[in-house]
């Protein structure tokens, strides 16, 4: 079973699979099925022992999208698997197939779990491990870089490292990354909420335009900028309690330190101005002003003008 939706890390398990068969039996049979257009008893047939009793692969694809035939027939193949025969069962997530989940896991078959990479650390990580499998390696600055330049796409990631590692030598550093993805800094709406947090209101003002420019809605920028400094909101009224905040807050201590260290430029006041300023463009952006994009400017600006009040 290789379940989760992240299509990168899954696409690159099954093939593993794949891999490993036919490293133990070259001329091993690999079949590929959609589960979308799944046949009754397809299952069957494709894993049935052929004349000549040749080792068979079969990959069953968006098991999320699978009707009655295929999770029926599946669960039931997970209870008398046939000999000689690998199936691979990929499913993207979701509710639907979610009993097909829960019944691999009580027969205990091996799972591959390929969640989201969503965090800075995660895709810092990816990027490591991927320029290690190609034996190179990236100081923690270009590593950073590359994360900002190319932004939370895995497939873009590992392109941009097959091609610094086919492009440079040495060391990768932030240099190295600038040069060849300098002008792809992906601005996302929690990019121009850090910035404006940080109280850089160049910066957050050109990731702001340029995401506009690049078709993100300034809904989801308000709603980043508004999540950060309720955060800050909350980590500042428990603020001394130590490991306990995060607890009583719910969030993990990565997030609780990183709001303790934010709130060294902010005062009480400043706070409530900045949570003003986005409950206001909230609004704006929602119908009740005539331009979105410049309520979400005016917006950004007063947040980092609110810091180091």
């Amino acid at each position: 079973m290789v379940s989760g939706p992240e299509h990168v890390l899954a696409e690159r398990a099954c093939d593993r699979i794949v891999e490993l068969a036919r490293a133990n039996d070259p001329d091993v049979e690999v079949t590929r099925v959609d589960a979308a257009t799944y046949a009754a008893g397809e299952l069957a047939v494709l894993t049935s022992p052929s004349l000549f009793a040749e080792a068979k692969v079969v990959v069953v694809e968006g098991v999320e999208r699978a009707g009655d035939a295929l999770l029926v027939d599946a669960e039931a193949y997970l209870a008398a698997p046939v000999p000689d025969v690998v199936v691979v069962l990929r499913h993207g997530g979701g509710q639907r197939g979610k009993r097909l989940l829960d019944a691999a896991k009580r027969e205990q078959i091996p799972t591959i779990g390929c969640e989201s990479v969503r965090t800075d650390a995660d895709k810092a990580a990816f990027v490591a491990e991927e320029l290690k499998r190609a034996g190179r390696r990236a100081d923690p600055r270009g590593v950073r870089a590359l994360v900002d330049a190319v932004g939370s796409d895995l497939r873009e990631l590992a392109a941009a490292c097959a091609q610094l590692v086919a492009d440079t030598t040495g060391l990768i550093g932030e240099e190295a990354v600038q040069r060849y993805h300098g002008g792809r800094v992906e601005a996302t709406g929690f990019q121009v909420a850090d910035a404006a947090v940080a109280g850089d209101a160049g910066r957050a003002v050109a990731l702001l335009r340029h995401a506009l420019a690049t078709g993100l809605d300034p809904v989801p920028v308000v709603a980043a900028v508004a999540a950060r400094l309720r955060t800050l909101a909350k980590v500042g009224a428990v603020r001394g309690r130590g490991a306990a905040a995060a607890r009583e807050l719910g969030m993990a201590p990565w997030q609780v330190d990183r709001a303790t260290q934010d709130l060294r430029r902010w005062t009480p006041e400043g706070l409530a101005v900045a949570i003003a300023a986005v409950a206001q463009a909230d609004a704006e952006v929602k119908g009740e002003g005539r331009d979105p994009r410049f309520a979400v400017e005016r917006a950004v600006l007063r947040v980092a003008g609110a810091a180091d009040r």
